[in-house]
């Protein structure tokens, strides 16, 4: 690799790297705001474990912000150079577009390297450690989750609110029982009571004082004329259970989440009990969509090429609206597939592999054509 090459490898890969790391950055706060700021807010994290999770997020992101860092890149990297006349003096000096193109495909070809590593070991265990330390951090303080003059809706099954807490004892307890389509079967209010954690059971114990209870017709809730009279009580105890919340000392753990050998071990184990086409399939899909996604930043790189050139603007917008044109597409098409997944007989594992080859086969094809130019 000479000098030349070694400066447009040296660009494309500052440019990738702001790119990936701007992406990165939206996509970790995203999860942020989704996942951990309602337990931050609660008190039920600390400052370092918040910090920790973010960290255990990169891995996570970093397999989609890396293909897109790339085609970002190199659209603004060949963008810049071929309104700069760069492109047209090496052109004229003799050197053809793949001298431009080896340095760019070198960083490809170890970007799906790295891609490859990421899917099938880095990113599964940092999602098992960032789920199994998101549940230990609420395990240790779980009442926390109650926070006064706020309606908790994270309970499955029920909405909860306190004007006052303490510790565990509350005041002016509202409780709302749901259904499967919440709807609200039975509305409970108390003048105090006090909430507790049963670690055994993963339940969270709710002993309601001087309660009123309004309940309706399971089978038509929404219909008032089905509501019983008031009912007063001195006490109530109500099991909210968390299986499906936090808390679980075993994290389950989606197909996506697992490496590959542990993946290869799930389809054997599968063939060996003679399970459905259909679930063995589901491993099958897995396996080949993480490495098809891992191509994604070759095929990307490979249309981002001749794409760069022929734009020729020194405008970033227009380049950047071309690179998000073309990921939505990617995506879409990367969706579109993954519908298939109910339908084993048309090979939806195969199927994954359709947009990194279209993505790749179109590349080649503008590659060409500009080389002719």
């Amino acid at each position: 690799m000479n000098l030349l090459q070694r400066h447009i490898f040296k660009s494309v890969v500052f440019a990738c790297a702001v790119a990936a790391g701007v992406f990165s950055f939206v996509l970790i706060i995203g999860n942020a705001f989704k996942d951990l700021l309602g337990y931050l807010l609660a008190g039920q994290l600390t400052t370092g474990t918040f910090l920790q999770l973010l960290a255990l997020l990169v891995p996570f992101v970093s397999v989609n912000a890396l293909p897109i860092g790339m085609l970002t890149g190199v659209l603004l990297v060949l963008g810049r150079m071929s309104a700069q006349q760069e492109i047209t003096a090496m052109r004229a000096a003799g050197l053809g577009i793949g001298f431009v193109a080896r340095p760019i495909l070198l960083l490809a070809t170890l970007g799906v390297i790295v891609t490859l590593g990421l899917n099938f070991y880095y990113m599964p265990l940092a999602r098992t450690l960032y789920r199994s330390t998101v549940n230990d951090a609420v395990r240790q303080n779980p009442l926390s989750i109650i926070v006064e003059k706020t309606f908790i809706r994270d309970f499955p099954g029920f909405v909860v609110y306190a004007g006052y807490k303490q510790g565990g004892e509350l005041r002016d307890v509202w409780l709302w029982r749901l259904d499967k389509e919440k709807r609200v079967t039975e509305f409970l209010r108390a003048q105090s009571g006090r909430i507790d954690y049963d670690d055994d059971l993963n339940v969270m114990k709710v002993r309601l004082l001087n309660t009123f209870s309004d309940r309706r017709n399971p089978k038509n809730p929404e219909l008032f004329a089905n509501t019983d009279s008031l009912v007063s009580m001195d006490e109530v105890a109500v099991d909210i259970p968390l299986d499906n919340l936090f808390g679980r000392r075993v994290v389950q753990r989606k197909l996506s989440a697992l490496t590959f050998g542990e993946l290869l071990e799930r389809k054997a184990q599968l063939e060996r009990e003679q399970a459905p086409l259909a679930e063995r399939m589901k491993v099958s899909i897995t396996l080949n969509e993480k490495a098809a996604n891992s191509f994604t930043i070759f095929a990307f790189a490979l249309l981002a090429i001749p794409l760069g050139i022929k734009v020729s603007r020194k405008e970033t917008s227009a380049n950047l609206g071309i690179a998000l044109l073309l990921t939505l597409g990617y995506y879409f098409l990367t969706v579109a597939v993954g519908w298939l997944d109910r339908s084993p007989a048309l090979r939806p594992d195969l199927m994954m592999w359709l947009p990194p080859v279209l993505f790749i086969s179109f590349g080649a094809w503008l590659y060409r054509r500009v080389e002719r130019i």
